[in-house]
């Protein structure tokens, strides 16, 4: 039985196990179950009959307009102060446990906050699967606004997380999801409320601290090409004891993801590529790239190795680049590749062709040999303990482990400008001496099929630990409560990558020749070995190198890979520790109600310790400029150690103040103070006005921060690897080649400063009374950053230099060990600094209605989008083009014009069935793109044509049914099936080589298929 056999015999028995389930659990429900909504699903705790989807904002407005003071005091998130039915002007959004159990795609909760509309550019497996460098591959984080992750400050019960990475991005995976009772997303700056990092907003999960009871939930998931098999298990226990004084609760849970290592799916194999018009000039009237076309592939290498160049011996007579487009096959058998009408750049020019159209374009594999979906292993731990030692004080104690290994394909050991002496006795032995008269070298390219492909091997050891305090007492007869707190949180990081080419031993091996008798090495006379070992040259001998055929399939010897391979590593710990007091309290009241305020203070210290192996470490060196730089060692994974501290500390105030007639004033304000950059102060004004009961119109200005994090401050260096365009490239190969190879050196700078951003939100929430379980709002808002923290991009630097900026050209040199003629090797160094300006604008828009269609069924309708009308990011630097990115669907830093998602539940007695609808609306692929046919205005590097700068929209559908079970007494238990991406979908394609799809938005692995069960006593 063939594996895709096997592959699509589990996903049937799946299936039928799925069905089956439903299938017998239903007329058990009739025998067992009495008359009940289903709406409030294992263990959350809603009432029967409320839509559980309804934003908090909207579902208590009615309360609130009636002054229901009453009610229990209550800290919503986006504000420190405790008022019965108080509403923060600031938009908030409540994800209940309901939505989360019947609607979320995956065992990730990460995976259905995303689907929020606000949320936009979220970093993500399916989208950092490639970070080799950076350790963010399988990392789980969450990006509102699409102002990047680090402005999103994502909150466990009001409390900051340790983050996973030394970005300090909180990995949604550490949160112990079995426990979440709900998730609330501040759309808003909300710094004064909880400092740095809520420039965009805030994401705060709240955990269900007084569980009752056993809970066991199992899930199986499959797509329906039988691969990205996935399964996890949780298991979660609380009690009370002590009369109920005391409660204890624990939950264990593991998840295991298959992975998948190919990219096998038909739609990476059409060969959507865009191409530059060979024929195309400075002076050209006619688009400079062409997006229209199929069937394009890299020419530039093959699995084999290609000869993409080739010098001839002067005064031979034969001409150069002869043998351009011989590869070679199985056993090293030189084939000759078949260039198509279409190829850029010419293959009968000085540069050697990197694309092509028709003929041999699918020859090259390095879009098919490398991983959609990681393999993925994680495990975690919670406990929580609480103890009334009064009627009004409470003591507890929590801590959490997780443990996450991610292993990925990160494709195959690419190689180019590989310069194979005419005497080398591989390429003799594939050619022959005849064919190689004339000639004194090649050069070749290849994905290195006999090499094993590059992996990505991350560890993520996270722990968070925290105790303290929380209760109420009296001074001069008003009530005043408190919370005070410590925290210690600690993640330990592996980065490692395997298979990684070191640079100075691929080099000797693949210079081979033929052992000379009476050779110093004493090697057989007439065996081939590395030619440091054979030549006259005494001192670079290396007696454990093993020579390194590079021409054809199935050739490679396995010691000579062993050699020539190796698995960088980098070791990293960062810390968290903080401690927080606040207090709340009503100490007067005025005519119009009473007046709240809470005020508190706040210290944390964030740390990273790093160590490198000096073998895995590049070589510092300094430039022709005298600044400093670095030689590789290895190909990717050129790691520094990262060592620096910092400590903060904060006060805050912020009051509620009733002004009658509907309105109600919300001001905060926050001192803040950094031990590397001094003081800032955040402040946050607001209001709510609810002329009627029906409606109430919401307003808040905010200045906001975020502080540089501990890697754009104290980054030692690390190195990425990949290709740019070169802007300059003309067809006579003048001005160097169409692409540069390059790794990228990215290092900190300890003089940053705060990040300033102003905000405004202005918006109505409209409950209609004549309309019973209709809620509406609409919120515009505009966030302004300045001094923003930015980097640029390797692409950003080369485009910037071409124009003539001499700063930047410093940044760029050549790595002379892996440079060719005629081929240089780049390095860039980049660094973060305060120069930056971003706006970004839009408009939310949320609508839900819950009606009885009869007894005991309910059917809920909602809707959610976010109209994107501006994020445009000035860098500061002269020259540099200033874009729109809104409207542009190409990669994770651009942002869709509309980004929606819709969903209708409907609640029977004990089944619930929900269809959501998701997506983004069309767009352009490039922001600075002009599309035109004819007449096309002189394409520059910052405004380049297209014939087609058009990419298409998306729209997902996906189902989910649950059924509910009461199996006997007080056990309950609830089968659900989800099926995502109910029509197989493709994902959005854009024209790029390699995996060509927008992995951020998309996707990527087709129509998927989830079943699992709860079983919950209490």
């Amino acid at each position: 039985m063939t594996n895709s056999d096997q592959a699509r015999r589990r996903m049937a028995m799946m299936l039928g196990c799925s069905v089956a389930a439903i299938a017998l659990a239903t007329p058990a429900v009739a025998q067992t179950v009495r008359s009940q909504a289903v709406a409030p699903l294992l263990g959350d705790t809603a009432a029967p009959g409320a839509a559980p989807t309804d934003r908090v904002d909207v579902q208590q407005t009615e309360s609130a307009a009636r002054g229901d003071e009453d009610g229990p005091d209550v800290v919503v998130t986006g504000s420190r102060v405790a008022r019965s039915g108080f509403l923060a002007p600031t938009p908030l959004t409540v994800l209940s446990q309901t939505e989360i159990q019947n609607q979320s795609p995956s065992n990730n909760i990460a995976d259905f906050v995303n689907q929020q509309p606000a949320l936009a550019g979220s970093t993500k497996p399916a989208n950092s699967r490639l970070n080799l460098s950076s350790g963010q591959a399988g990392i789980n984080a969450l990006n509102l606004r699409n102002l990047g992750e680090v402005r999103t400050l994502v909150l466990v019960d009001g409390h900051r997380s340790v983050g996973s990475t030394i970005t300090g991005l909180v990995d949604i995976n550490t949160i112990p999801q079995g426990l979440v009772k709900s998730v609330e997303v501040v759309t808003g700056g909300a710094s004064a409320a909880y400092g740095s990092d809520a420039v965009a907003g805030v994401v705060n999960f709240i955990l269900d601290k007084k569980f009752q009871g056993l809970r066991l939930t199992a899930d199986n998931g499959i797509t329906q090409y039988g691969d990205g098999h996935n399964y996890s298990a949780a298991l979660t226990a609380g009690t009370s004891f002590a009369d109920g004084r005391g409660h204890i609760e624990v939950e264990g849970e593991y998840a295991h993801r298959d992975g998948i290592f190919q990219v096998d799916r038909a739609w990476n194999a059409t060969g959507y590529v865009r191409i530059q018009d060979p024929n195309w000039t400075a002076n050209s009237t006619t688009p400079q790239f062409i997006t229209t076309k199929r069937q394009i592939g890299a020419a530039n290498s093959t699995p084999g190795g290609l000869i993409t160049g080739s010098t001839a011996v002067a005064g031979s007579g034969v001409a150069a680049n002869s043998l351009r487009g011989v590869y070679f096959g199985s056993g090293g058998q030189p084939q000759q590749f078949q260039y198509g009408a279409l190829t850029f750049p010419s293959a009968t020019g000085s540069a050697a062709p990197t694309l092509t159209q028709g003929g041999s374009w699918q020859v090259n594999d390095s879009g098919r040999n490398i991983g959609l979906d990681p393999q993925d292993d994680r495990y975690g731990v919670f406990g929580r303990a609480s103890f009334d030692v009064t009627d009004r004080i409470e003591l507890y104690a929590e801590g959490s482990f997780n443990r996450q290994h991610i292993l990925f394909n990160a494709g195959p050991n690419l190689q180019t400008g590989i310069t194979l002496s005419a005497t080398n006795p591989y390429l003799v032995a594939a050619l022959g001496a005849s064919r190689l008269a004339g000639i004194s070298s090649v050069t070749l390219a290849t994905t290195s099929v006999d090499l094993p492909s590059r992996v990505v091997d991350n560890r993520r050891k996270v722990q968070r630990y925290q105790i303290g305090s929380d209760g109420k007492f009296d001074v001069f007869g008003k009530t005043v409560s408190f919370d005070v707190y410590g925290q210690y949180g600690r993640a330990d990081m592996r980065e490692q990558l395997r298979n990684i080419q070191n640079i100075t031993k691929i080099a000797n091996a693949t210079n081979a020749a033929v052992a000379p008798a009476g050779n110093s090495g004493g090697y057989a006379a007439g065996s081939i070995q590395c030619a440091i070992n054979v030549d006259a040259i005494a001192t670079n001998n290396d007696a454990a190198c093993v020579p390194l055929n590079r021409l054809g399939v199935g050739v490679a010897n396995s010691a000579a890979i062993a050699y020539v391979l190796g698995s960088p590593y980098r070791d990293e710990t960062t810390e968290q520790k903080t401690a927080g007091v606040n207090f709340r309290a009503s100490p007067f009241r005025t005519w119009a109600g009473d007046v709240s305020v809470a005020i508190g203070g706040e210290w944390r210290e964030e740390s990273i310790r790093g160590y490198v192996p000096q073998e895995f470490q590049p070589i510092p060196t300094v430039n022709a400029q005298g600044r400093p730089t670095v030689t590789n060692t290895w190909s990717v994974g050129n790691y520094l150690p990262t060592n620096g501290s910092y400590n903060v500390k904060e006060a805050y105030l912020e009051t509620v103040v009733p002004l009658g007639l509907g309105l109600e004033f919300n001001g905060a304000v926050r001192g803040t103070d950094y031990s590397t950059s001094g003081g800032v102060v955040t402040w946050k004004l607001g209001g709510t006005w609810a002329p009627i009961p029906d409606i109430r119109f919401r307003v808040v200005r905010s200045r906001d921060i975020r502080a540089p994090n501990l890697n754009e401050l104290y980054q030692a260096g690390s190195a990425n690897s990949d290709s740019v365009r070169n802007p300059s490239f003309t067809a006579d190969g003048a001005n160097g080649p169409a692409t540069y190879s390059y790794s990228g050196i990215a290092t900190g700078n300890p003089n940053l400063r705060p990040e300033v951003a102003a905000s405004w939100t202005i918006g109505a929430v409209l409950a209609p009374r004549f309309l019973k379980g209709f809620n509406a709002s609409i919120d515009y808002w505009r966030i302004n950053i300045k001094q923003g923290i930015t980097s640029f991009s390797a692409q950003d630097i080369v485009n910037l230099c071409s124009q003539g900026q001499q700063r930047f050209c410093d940044a760029i040199t050549q790595d002379a060990a892996r440079s060719v003629p005629g081929q240089p090797y780049l390095l860039i160094r980049t660094q973060p600094f305060n120069a930056a300006s971003q706006l970004t604008r839009g408009i939310d828009f949320d609508t839900s209605y819950r009606t009885q269609l009869s007894g005991e069924t309910a059917l809920t309708l909602r809707g959610q989008a976010t109209r994107y009308i501006d994020n445009i990011l000035d860098t500061g630097v002269p020259g540099a083009v200033i874009a729109n990115t809104v409207g542009v669907n190409s990669g994770q830093a651009t942002t869709p014009t509309w980004n929606f998602r819709g969903s209708v539940t409907l609640d029977l007695p004990s089944t619930s069935i929900t269809a959501v609808g998701r997506g983004i609306s069309a767009g352009r692929y490039s922001a600075t793109g002009i599309e035109c046919q004819t007449n096309c205005p002189l394409s520059t590097t910052n405004y380049p044509t297209y014939d087609n700068n058009q990419v298409s929209g998306l729209f997902y559908a996906d189902l989910n049914v649950t059924q509910n079970v009461r199996v006997a007494g007080k056990v309950k238990a609830q089968f659900f099936v989800n099926v995502t991406n109910l029509f197989n979908r493709e994902p959005l394609l854009v024209p790029e080589t390699g995996l060509a799809a927008n992995s951020t938005y998309s996707d990527m692995l087709g129509r998927a298929f989830r079943f699992g069960i709860r079983v919950q006593t209490r």
